[in-house]
Order: C-alpha cells, then structure tokens, then sequence
C-alpha cells in the first residue's frame, strides 16, 4: 500500500513491436492518469529530464498515475535512435496503451515536451485522450490546434517567459477560442530553470479538469 506522501518510482517494460522501451511509472487512484512525452532524440532528451521528473512528482502526490518512457534507442530502451516522427509516434502509442490500462481503462491526460509536441498533436488524431498539455512546443503552432478532433479533450500550454521562439500572442489566441488553458512561467528559460513548481502545477490543474470530465458510474 502506498501511504500519502509517498513517492514509488516502478521500471516499466514497454514492448513495441521487437523493441522494449525503457520507463518508469507511478500508481496513483485518481483518473486520468498522465503520460509524459520526453524530448525526441533529435533534442537530446530522455524521460529523466528535470520537467519531466517534475511532472511526475506533481502529478502522483495529487494521487494520479504517471508513466513516462525513453524513446527507442535512448537510455536503456532497445533499437537505434530515429529522426522520424512516425518512429516516435509508434513508441508513444505503445506507452499511451499502458498508461491507459494502469489507470483502470481511462483515456489518460498527455503532456509534451519540447518536440514531442507534434507527437503528441498527432496521436490526439489517432488515439482517445483525456487532455493534451504542450510544455515548450518546438514543432506545433496555435493554428495546429484547430484541426483536433472536437472530442472533449481539455487543452493547455506552458512556455517559459523567456523563451524567445514562442509566439505568446498566438498561444494566447488559441487557448481563449480553443478554451484551453495559456500559462507563462515568469523568470524562467527553456529548461524552467526557475520557478519549475509552477509547470507541476500548471498541468495538475489540467489532469484535474480532465477528471471531471470522466464519466461516473
């Protein structure tokens, strides 16, 4: 039994066709639960990145399950690292099935980082989930967002204030029409080296919303 406050991290195995993806997961009561995208190969990134570690610090002490992953061919996960979003995209389905079945079936909230975002743009296209989270978006752009599938899905952005690649209008534009949520974090660069709480928070709220959205019964 995990007592309250308690932070259990548990290696998760994530087979994708031939390949065993490498990740760590989190149990957690609450629904939805949240999947976390690191940063591709191509940004040099992986699940251990200190936002991500974050997120699943913030979201498991709000009681949700958590479960993020290393794509193929980073850290101990199997296969060579690709370039190809559709590589990504495949890795991401199979890590998307298990959060789903750790959280008792329910469509998980998934959060993305870096370019990870046009991952994460796509398996919304493809796959049902509870919420989309963009956390410094590289590929995607506030217009992308009008073509999701009007399925309910709550939406935010975060983007540090002194990212100087994010358009702040345009995200702001896009959450108001989209009624999603737009969150600056003030003082901080692309790496959140400040005020990183505030990430943790930002997307807590969304897994939140998107619970009470969940059908009872």
């Amino acid at each position: 039994m995990v007592m309250k406050g308690q932070f259990l991290e548990r290696p998760t195995l994530i087979p994708v066709g031939e390949l065993v993806l490498e990740g760590i997961s989190h149990r957690g009561d609450q629904r939805p639960g949240l999947l976390v995208l690191p940063p591709p190969p191509v940004e040099g990134g992986g699940m251990d990145t200190v936002v991500g570690a974050e997120l699943a610090w913030a979201i498991s002490h709000r009681g949700h399950p958590t479960l993020r992953f290393n794509y193929r061919g980073v850290g101990a996960s199997q296969g060579q690292p690709s370039r190809q979003v559709e590589d990504w995209l495949a890795d991401a389905r199979a890590a998307l099935e298990l959060a789903r079945d750790n959280a008792g079936g329910a469509a998980p909230v998934v959060a993305t980082l870096g370019a990870s975002d046009a991952v994460g743009l796509k398996l919304a296209g493809l796959e049902k989930i509870s919420g989309l989270v963009f956390i410094n978006p590289s590929i995607v752009r506030g217009r992308d967002l009008f073509g999701l599938p009007a399925s309910g899905c709550e939406l935010a952005v975060v983007v540090a204030e002194h990212d100087a690649t994010q358009d702040r209008v345009a995200w702001s534009g896009a959450m108001q029409d989209l009624g999603g949520e737009f969150t600056v974090v003030p003082g901080a660069n692309r790496a959140f080296q400040r005020n990183l709480p505030m990430v943790g928070k930002a997307v807590g709220a969304l897994v939140e919303r998107a619970g009470r959205a969940l059908p009872t019964g």
